[in-house]
């Protein structure tokens, strides 16, 4: 006899998902729903980090990402394509077991909804929530096909509009910032299928990720990445583009009762770092921990949840903010100072080594207590 579901996710995305997987497999029973008719099929978020690696390590998702993954060996730091220094990445030095792998996004959520499909879970599509309320004792939600379910506790990960997170009136409070981003998938000769390139310019930062074959993420703000390619380099096929604009927010709260956020419902911030999809992936794992024993009898582990990720996720908006205004600063000192300053610190692997963890999400431990 099937259990009643002691858990609704609310968002199938990398965060939804990893969050029902990692319950299941603690015995927990979901129910995982997703207004979207269908899965995602364009690559959005790239980097798989090594902190998601090890968290989903025992699932066997992470070996099936690795198995197809495009590996990073090297960051090359350039400035007006000139160079200014190259990193050669030592997971081992900087405490990793898995180094950072690229991967597309609709390929990381493909293996998590495999893993899941195999415990007996699937994805309710075309089904959204529209409204819910709570007591002490159970959340009801109401679904957009005008039903209505009760549950112990709700998971909201459904993304930077979230309907859970309007419902419960909570702020989400940050900075906009008003420079178009340029997102491209385009095969390209010329840069190396296994390095990282970085060209900070006037109008910038150009950024260039490998991910399949000679297929490459190209990122950059105000004119087209197009525009200005570095010597050498031919545009070929674009598989896929996008714009957008950036914002940096924190929910004022993540866990209200019973109803707990994650992933981009929770926070969001700029691509700078690939941390988006990774956070929400740990807070998957530990909201999976908090809720797993909430529902044994441990009074207080929901409110655990907030009281852990807040702060966490609430640092890495900060840095990753600071991250990113440093890049996009345009004037004449912020200038020299990349230029003079990139190449003393990368011959100082202590320094370079800090702010690498902070990209690869390696700059805090994962505590579920």
């Amino acid at each position: 006899m099937t259990r009643p579901a002691q858990v609704l996710i609310v968002g199938a995305g990398p965060t939804g998902l990893a969050a029902a997987l990692f319950l299941t497999r603690r015995g927990v029973p979901v129910r995982i729903i997703d207004a979207a008719p269908e899965p995602t099929r364009t690559s959005k978020a790239l980097g798989v980090n090594p902190r998601t690696l090890k968290l989903l390590e025992d699932t066997g998702v992470t070996a099936a990402i690795e198995a197809e993954a495009q590996g990073v060996r090297a960051l090359r730091l350039h400035r007006l394509g000139r160079p200014l220094a190259t990193l050669t990445i030592d997971w081992a030095a900087l405490g990793a077991d898995h180094g950072m792998v690229i991967l597309p996004q609709a390929r990381t959520e493909a293996l998590l909804t495999e893993a899941l499909t195999a415990l007996g879970v699937t994805v309710e599509r075309r089904l959204g929530l529209t409204g819910l309320s709570q007591t002490g004792d159970a959340v009801t939600a109401r679904l957009s096909d005008g039903t209505g379910v009760v549950v112990p506790i709700l998971f909201a990960a459904d993304g930077a509009h979230s309907a859970a997170r309007k419902a419960l009136g909570l702020d989400f409070p940050g900075d906009a910032w008003d420079e178009p981003w340029h997102l491209l998938d385009i095969d390209l000769t010329g840069p190396a299928a296994d390095e990282a390139w970085i060209d900070l310019r006037p109008t910038g930062p150009f950024v260039c990720l490998p991910f399949s074959g000679r297929t490459f993420r190209l990122i950059g703000f105000g004119p087209s990445p197009l525009e200005h390619l570095p010597t050498g380099w031919t545009a070929g096929t674009v598989h896929w583009a996008s714009g957008f604009h950036i914002s940096h927010r924190m929910v004022e709260a993540m866990t209200v009762g019973r109803v707990c956020l994650g992933g981009d419902a929770a926070h969001i911030h700029s691509p700078v770092g690939a941390r988006g999809m990774n956070l929400g992936i740990e807070d998957a794992f530990v909201f999976a921990a908090c809720a797993a024993d909430f529902l044994a009898g441990e009074a207080g582990r929901l409110d655990d949840y907030g009281r852990i990720r807040q702060p966490v996720d609430a640092a890495v908006v900060r840095r990753v903010r600071a991250l990113t205004a440093a890049a996009r600063a345009r004037s004449g000192r912020a200038d020299l100072i990349r230029r003079l300053a990139i190449p003393a610190l990368s011959r100082l692997p202590f320094v370079m080594n800090r702010i690498i963890r902070v990209g690869m999400g390696l700059d805090h431990p994962v505590r579920v207590r």
